[in-house]
């Protein structure tokens, strides 16, 4: 960790996030860690799998 990592922790203690934006953040994290738990225990859904109908593209 670089000494701008410190700088802004120590801005985000002085100045913390509202409420709202913590909010947010966590249902956002909650919607993902949601969407990893349906993946794995009940697998993925036919109609989200893209068809690999086209040509690869080598760089």
């Amino acid at each position: 960790m670089g000494p701008l990592w410190l700088v802004r922790m120590a801005h985000w203690l002085r100045h913390p996030p509202s409420p709202g934006r913590v909010k947010l953040v966590l249902a956002v994290v909650a919607f993902c860690a949601l969407l990893v738990l349906v993946e794995r225990f009940v697998g993925w859904p036919d109609w989200a799998t893209v068809n690999g109908t086209g040509r690869m593209i080598r760089p």
